[in-house]
C-alpha cells in the first residue's frame, strides 16, 4: 500500500524543539518531491518546508526559514522536519505530502498525504 505516515508531534513550549517524521511505504521517495505542510484553525493549508531530493532544490516559507531544515534517512524510507525556536503561531496539524515532479509549495499540487500530526505551542 502506498502512504504516508506521521509521527513525533506534541506539545511544547515556545522557544522548544520537535522533529516531526514521515515515513513512506510502498513507494521510493527519492523519487518524489516531499514536502510538509501545515493548517491551523481556520486557515488554509501552508506549505512549510519542501524539498526535492533528484536536484536539492529547496522551498521554504519565510516564516520558517532559519528554524525548520529538512533530513532523509534512505535507509528507512524517511523524512523528517526539524524544527527549533518554535512559536506558538507554528500551532497547527503538520502533514507530510509527495508529489511526482518539480517542486513546489503549493498545497494543491501534491498527490498523496498523510494523516497529519498535531503540533501545539504554548506562551
Amino acid at each position: 500500500e502506498v502512504q504516508l505516515v506521521e509521527s513525533g508531534g506534541g506539545l511544547v513550549q515556545a522557544g522548544g524543539s520537535l522533529r516531526l517524521s514521515c515515513a513512506a511505504s510502498g513507494f521510493g521517495f527519492n523519487d518524489y518531491v516531499i514536502g510538509w505542510f501545515r493548517q491551523a484553525p481556520g486557515k488554509i493549508h501552508e506549505g512549510v518546508l519542501c524539498f526535492s531530493s533528484s536536484d536539492g532544490s529547496t522551498y521554504y516559507a519565510d516564516s520558517v526559514k532559519g528554524r525548520f531544515s529538512i533530513s532523509s534517512d534512505n535507509a528507512k524510507n524517511t523524512v523528517y522536519l526539524q524544527m527549533n525556536s518554535l512559536k506558538p503561531e507554528d500551532t497547527a496539524v503538520y502533514y507530510c505530502a509527495a508529489r511526482n515532479g518539480g517542486l513546489s509549495g503549493y498545497y494543491s499540487a501534491y498527490d498523496l498525504w498523510g494523516r497529519g500530526t498535531q503540533v501545539s505551542v504554548s506562551s
